[in-house]
C-alpha cells in the first residue's frame, strides 16, 4: 500500500522561499514548478501525491482535477477551501500512511483527528530538497562511474582475472 502525501498548494506555494520570486512574477509559473517538484518527490518516495489548490475566491469554479505523470492536481469549486476539500477526501481515506502538508494549525490538528500525519509545508520543503539532492548525487555519481572504462575488466581483481583466464583456457578442473 503506497503512503498518500495530500499536500495545500497554496500554502506550500507561499511558504516555500525557492518560489518566492518566481511567485511575485509569474504565478502559474511557480505553481508549475510546485508541481513538478512534487510530483517527482512523491516518484522518488514511492508515495501518491495530491495537490489542493482552493478555488474558494473564484466566481463560478468547478472543482476539477487534473491527473499528470506522478501526481493528482485538485481546484476545488467556488466557495471550497482546500482545507474543506482535505477534509472531506480525508474522510473517503480508509488506508493508512497519509501525510498532510499544510501550515494551518487548524488543519494539521484536523488531519491527526482523522488518523493522518502532520507535516508543515516548510518541513515538505526540507524532504523535497533533500530527497533532490540526493537524487542529483545518485545521477552524478552514476553518470561519473560511466565515464571510465565500464568493463568487467577492469573492476575484478588481479588474482580472480587470473583464475578466470585458466578456466577460459581449460586449465582448471
Amino acid at each position: 500500500m503506497k503512503d498518500i502525501l495530500i499536500v495545500d498548494g497554496y500554502n506550500a506555494l507561499n511558504a516555500w522561499p525557492n518560489l518566492a520570486g518566481l511567485r511575485t512574477h509569474n504565478f502559474e509559473h511557480a505553481r508549475d514548478r510546485l508541481i513538478d517538484a512534487l510530483a517527482e518527490y512523491g516518484a522518488l518516495k514511492g508515495m501518491e501525491v495530491i495537490i489542493v489548490f482552493d478555488a474558494h475566491l473564484v466566481k463560478g469554479g468547478v472543482e476539477r482535477v487534473e491527473q499528470r505523470p506522478g501526481i493528482q492536481v485538485v481546484y476545488t469549486r467556488e466557495d471550497e477551501t482546500a482545507d474543506r476539500y482535505i477534509e472531506r477526501v480525508l474522510g473517503r481515506l480508509k488506508r493508512a500512511n497519509i501525510w498532510v502538508a499544510t501550515g494551518d494549525a487548524v488543519e494539521q490538528f484536523m488531519a491527526l483527528g482523522r488518523g493522518a500525519c502532520r507535516l508543515p509545508v516548510r518541513e515538505l520543503y526540507h524532504q523535497v530538497e533533500t530527497a533532490t539532492r540526493e537524487r542529483r548525487r545518485m545521477t552524478d555519481s552514476a553518470a561519473e562511474n560511466s565515464k571510465g572504462d565500464n568493463s568487467l575488466d577492469s573492476r575484478i581483481s588481479e588474482d580472480v582475472r587470473q583464475k578466470l583466464e585458466r578456466m577460459r583456457r581449460g586449465l582448471l578442473s
